[in-house]
């Protein structure tokens, strides 16, 4: 058995018994290691010591129960191993930075720390054969676009070290984009019928800070007052295309999954690094949307 399949049986047994108190010596049993050896392996592949992660995912799956308002608050802290309600407010707060009567009240999109699916470091698929893992199918195919593809919509600026998914956690401000996107959608002429979503991460302005844009596709090049654009230009894309159980997992868990995949794994393991853009593409937000594309231009490594 390789090292990340021992630590991802623990990762497995964590997510099954959150509600419950969990030793770290039983989890160190559980892999076959020593305490000491375990939780050093755990921290090097899940980028977290245990007792900080178990504490992450008690959290991210707390912020879900709380949009049950019949349950109480205090009931969802004992659920989840908090020993009462001024711990959980208190590790809610530092965690998302809100309390957790706040975030009840204007419930928003939360970045929360995923649980890692390790077989995803580790594997390499060969383009057009799918690669199934836990809740998560995805492939790798190549696309060319004989003409370029435009967008509107609405673009932000945040710190990289607050992108989703990259292990910090707070309010989703994407999240916050989407929404406001999705508001104005309806009265922009100018967008396709039916045509794609778009989600592009890209460099910012300034050291530090990324870029990203929120749009649907359009019927031309058109620069609107107030809106942003986007083209997706002609030529050869790398396509990764994912899907998972329902929409809330694929914008949650499996994009975050699926970018990791594609340029921690897949990328360099063929030689290849990308043009400094990615496209997230998507029919809709629509609750029944279960899958979507990450499309970047491959660039060969010198």
């Amino acid at each position: 058995m390789h090292a990340w399949e021992q630590i991802q049986i623990t990762v497995d047994f964590i997510e099954e018994h959150l509600s419950e108190e969990i030793r770290i010596n039983d989890l160190a049993k559980l892999a076959s290691l020593s305490q000491f050896y375990y939780q050093r392996l755990f921290s090097r592949l899940v980028k977290r010591p245990v007792n900080e992660y178990i504490k992450m995912r008690r959290l991210a799956k707390a912020s879900e129960a709380l949009r049950n308002r019949n349950k109480r608050i205090l009931d969802i802290a004992l659920d989840f191993g908090f020993s009462s309600h001024e711990t959980f407010t208190r590790a809610f707060k530092d965690t998302f930075g809100m309390t957790p009567e706040e975030y009840r009240t204007n419930p928003v999109r939360l970045n929360s720390f995923v649980k890692p699916q390790l077989l995803l470091n580790y594997t390499l698929v060969d383009e057009n054969v799918p690669l199934v893992a836990e809740g998560i199918v995805l492939e790798i195919t190549r696309r060319t676009l004989l003409s370029p593809q435009y967008f509107i919509g609405l673009t932000a600026e945040e710190p990289i070290n607050q992108m989703p998914g990259g292990g910090e956690t707070g309010v989703d401000e994407l999240g916050k984009l989407w929404d406001d996107f999705h508001k104005n959608k309806p009265t922009i002429q100018e967008l396709k019928r039916d045509g794609d979503e778009l989600g592009v991460a890209y460099p910012g302005t300034k050291d530090g800070y990324y870029r990203y844009f929120a749009g649907a596709e359009s019927d031309s090049n058109e620069i609107l007052e107030g809106y942003s654009s986007w083209e997706l230009p002609k030529g050869e894309y790398i396509v990764c295309s994912f899907e998972a159980e329902d929409f809330e997992h694929l914008v949650m868990d499996a994009v975050y999954k699926a970018h990791k995949y594609v340029f921690e794994t897949w990328l360099p393991n063929h030689n290849l690094t990308s043009k400094p853009f990615a496209a997230e593409r998507y029919a809709s937000h629509s609750p029944e949307t279960t899958n979507m594309e990450i499309w970047i231009v491959p660039v060969p490594q010198e």
